[in-house]
């Protein structure tokens, strides 16, 4: 009798999942309607400002991020400023090189200008091998 109730059971949680994961999904802040208004877009971007970064780097550079400084990551209780800078994403620099065979590497390095250290903090950054063909990282160093 139990059997029988199993597929049931598992087809009425099925939708729960799904919305579950719309929930949990990132989605980016947006600006008020007001405040998107007063952004004036650029007619030409200015050649020597430009970045152009192919897709396959960019993504590979947010997945490295991703595990490198989560989102969710929150700074313990009692956290110092200088700890505190160490969790967020931008004070890194990030670096991108192509490797071999769908291979990207993405170097993370503390910005010394971002954070006021009082000593010098030699271990913050990592080096990311991530595979862009299966998207999965490789090797961390």
């Amino acid at each position: 009798m139990k059997r029988k109730f199993l597929p049931v059971l598992l087809l009425a949680f099925l939708p729960a999942c799904t919305l579950l994961q719309r929930l949990c999904r990132y989605r980016p802040a947006h600006a008020t309607p007001e405040e998107a208004e007063r952004v004036e877009f650029p007619f030409i971007v200015p050649e020597k400002s430009r970045l152009e970064i192919p897709g396959t780097t960019a993504a590979a550079i947010q997945l490295a991020m991703d595990d490198f400084r989560p989102r969710d990551v929150k700074p313990h209780r009692g956290a110092t400023q200088e700890e505190e800078c160490l969790y967020r994403r931008e004070s890194f620099n990030v670096s991108a090189f192509p490797g071999t065979e769908g291979v990207v590497f993405v170097r993370f390095v503390l910005n010394p200008d971002a954070c006021p250290l009082r000593d010098p903090v030699l271990d913050a950054g990592a080096t990311y091998a991530v595979d862009v063909r299966g998207w999965r990282i490789l090797a961390v160093q």
